[in-house]
């Protein structure tokens, strides 16, 4: 099993991406590494263990390719947070402010049952204005957002302030 400093030195940053003046943290190569995505997706699972979660959602994309295999592991529904016009049904959409635009995600509005518990899952905390989002598009649908996990951290954006009220979990801090 890959320890959380070995994912962290395979992470790899990308100067003026999407835009410039961005520093991106690629995670593609903790993906292709078996072991180093084995374990993330043990750590991530490890932090929703015992939170009563009944669901994990996932936001689009990377979010989709950590939270489907923790929801596997932990035998739990995966719920898709997506872009805006990419579900087929009925839903609801959130709109907020990224580090470098702006975007609105939506989830069927039948994607959870009112009480149920929800753990949310991305790659990246960095203005918390996507995890924000999707943090409403739960309690619009009537779920409880019991955490919000994360494999990485960008402290020096505060991202958690706009998550003020749900717990929040991450494996590796920038």
């Amino acid at each position: 099993m890959s320890s959380l400093n070995a994912i962290r030195a395979a992470i790899r940053d990308v100067q003026d991406f999407p835009t410039s003046g961005i520093l991106f943290k690629d995670i593609t190569p903790v993906l292709a590494s078996a072991a180093h995505y084995r374990s993330t997706i043990h750590f991530l699972a490890d932090k929703i263990a015992g939170t009563g979660a009944t669901h994990i959602a996932g936001i689009e994309a990377r979010g989709f390719i950590l939270a489907a295999p923790v929801a596997y592991k932990l035998g739990l529904g995966f719920i898709p947070i997506r872009k805006q016009g990419k579900l087929p049904w009925k839903t609801k959409a959130a709109s907020y402010a990224l580090e470098y635009g702006e975007a609105t995600v939506e989830i069927h509005e039948d994607a959870i049952a009112t009480g149920q518990k929800v753990a949310l899952i991305d790659d990246v905390l960095a203005t918390g204005g996507t995890a924000a989002a999707a943090v409403k598009l739960l309690s619009l649908c009537g779920a409880s957002p019991v955490v919000a996990v994360f494999l990485l951290e960008l402290t020096s954006l505060a991202g958690r302030g706009n998550l003020v009220g749900t717990r929040i979990e991450t494996l590796i801090s920038y």
